[in-house]
């Protein structure tokens, strides 16, 4: 390698480092609806956009633990990224009408903190994000049935959360009520 060429590529490579971050800048994540959760990007123009006028009902099957107990739930994560998604395009909140069912391996994310810390050593990282999801409108169950196969009583649950008779008939029920159904 020559020196010339050798110079060149630290020159390109200082001038790149540099310029990474002006990069990074552009890529903000916006947060319309919910803060600090579900970050999107705005697309104004892509296609099959949400009507603005129509009622959109989803309950998202929410299953899948983090993978840390310090980490948020991502099935939770993307309920706000989907309230964020439908605001961008300007939904209002009122023509929203999502329902999130926590069961399985997710069910310890709902626990309210003086449980979850007894259960992991630490405050649930979920309760900011519940008590927003709740903010935006969303409405949260746990599944009863996914709590008695923990152990976990039901006034262990955040109090954000209603206990249902589980999952499985949650999820009939407002599939024949014409929610969409969102699994994780």
């Amino acid at each position: 390698m020559t020196p010339m060429f050798r110079t060149t590529l630290i020159i390109l490579s200082v001038a790149l480092a540099s310029v990474g971050p002006a990069w990074a800048a552009g890529d903000d994540w916006h947060y319309p609806a919910i803060e600090g959760y579900g970050g999107i990007k705005s697309l104004p123009h892509a296609a099959n956009q949400p009507s603005v006028e129509a009622e959109h009902k989803a309950v998202f099957d929410v299953t899948r633990a983090a993978k840390r107990p310090d980490q948020l739930n991502p099935g939770l994560e993307r309920v706000a990224r989907a309230v964020n998604v439908f605001a961008s395009a300007g939904v209002p909140a009122e023509k929203l009408d999502f329902v999130v069912v926590v069961h399985g391996p997710a069910t310890p994310g709902i626990l309210n903190d003086a449980q979850y810390e007894k259960q992991f050593g630490q405050a649930n990282p979920n309760t900011a994000l519940i008590a927003a999801l709740r903010k935006a409108g969303v409405t949260l169950h746990v599944c009863g049935q996914a709590l008695a196969k923990h152990a976990f009583d039901q006034s262990w649950v955040n109090n954000e959360v209603d206990v249902a008779l589980s999952a499985l008939s949650d999820l009939v029920i407002f599939q024949s009520r014409g929610y969409a159904v969102v699994p994780q």
